[in-house]
């Protein structure tokens, strides 16, 4: 077993990760900016606080990445003045492209969420997506994301790994490693490559990920910082296990030699199969078997 990072080893790696994947994050994880991505944002956002959302004057975004959330909650009319704070550099850069190719005004802000540089009080949202399993000191985090919020404030995060989700999502990966090998030689790809300087996001994102959460640990860290109404849902099982065995698949391959139509497949089945997971198993089945957790929380008033 490798030995543990530090808080400031965490940080380094993660801020080359994400410097690294910056400039394909988009397309690698299908992110849409367009009606198709306000969809999918909007519907995480209602499920996560358990009704549709209002408006909220100042939000920050914790992990920013490329702007997903935050531009796609902009161009809804959710969000009014929005501020983008993430660790890395390189993410910052692509989404200030992406919010001018799409004409918002967004502030960014270099920043790790254990030290915000914000006043108190300063925002009615703090958000973030696929963020806090990358975070070292996560009670520090969460006693920062209640400083910054305004009394009455809402925090939301979606996008968090649960412990038996993420267990159950090594399997697919597993059978996509086995069969990786033909599936290349099927749609004629080649084997991938490293980075021309010895580095890759690839072999980085073994070792970014540093949480994977159970529900109560997450309600638990929202009440010790003080917050109220919490509530922590799931999303995602039949969609997790399809898109880690094609991501899988496709790690495996150059990223130009992997066919259109396979990526359109890959994209349009596990939009099928979420939208499966919403109707049939979400209502149905308990939060921690799910992929995914999503939590929301309000600041006293």
């Amino acid at each position: 077993m490798p030995p543990a990072l530090t808080t400031e080893e965490i940080h380094d790696v993660n801020t080359r990760y994400h410097d690294l994947a910056a400039g394909h994050y988009d397309s690698k994880w299908g992110i849409d900016f367009g009606e198709q991505g306000r969809e999918q944002v909007l519907a995480k956002v209602e499920k996560a606080l358990g009704h549709a959302p209002g408006r909220y004057a100042r939000s920050l975004e914790i992990g920013a990445g490329t702007g997903y959330f935050t531009l796609n909650l902009l161009r809804a009319g959710v969000i009014g003045d929005a501020t983008c704070s993430d660790i890395s550099p390189g993410m910052l850069a692509t989404l200030e492209a992406n919010a001018r190719e799409a004409g918002l005004e967004v502030h960014t802000e270099p920043a790790d969420a254990e030290r915000l540089p914000f006043a108190d009080g300063s925002f009615d949202l703090v958000l973030g997506h696929a963020v806090l399993h990358h975070i070292p000191d996560l009670r520090l985090a969460f006693a920062e994301c209640e400083r910054v919020l305004a009394p009455g404030g809402t925090l939301l995060f979606a996008g968090e790994p649960s412990r038996y989700g993420n267990r159950l999502a090594g399997v697919p990966k597993r059978l996509a490693v086995l069969v990786a090998p033909a599936w290349r030689r099927a749609i004629g790809a080649r084997l991938a490559g490293g980075a021309e300087e010895g580095e890759s996001d690839a072999v980085l994102e073994s070792v970014v990920d540093v949480h994977a959460f159970a529900p109560a640990e997450l309600s638990r860290l929202a009440r010790d910082a003080g917050l109220e109404e919490v509530r922590v849902t799931g999303e995602e099982l039949l969609a997790n296990w399809f898109g880690w065995t094609n991501r899988t698949l496709e790690a495996s391959a150059e990223p130009d030699d992997v066919p259109w139509a396979w990526r359109q497949y890959a994209h349009q089945g596990y939009l099928l199969l979420q939208r499966l997971d919403r109707r049939l198993l979400e209502p149905r089945l308990p939060a921690a078997v799910f992929y995914n957790l999503m939590l929301a929380a309000q600041k006293p008033t």
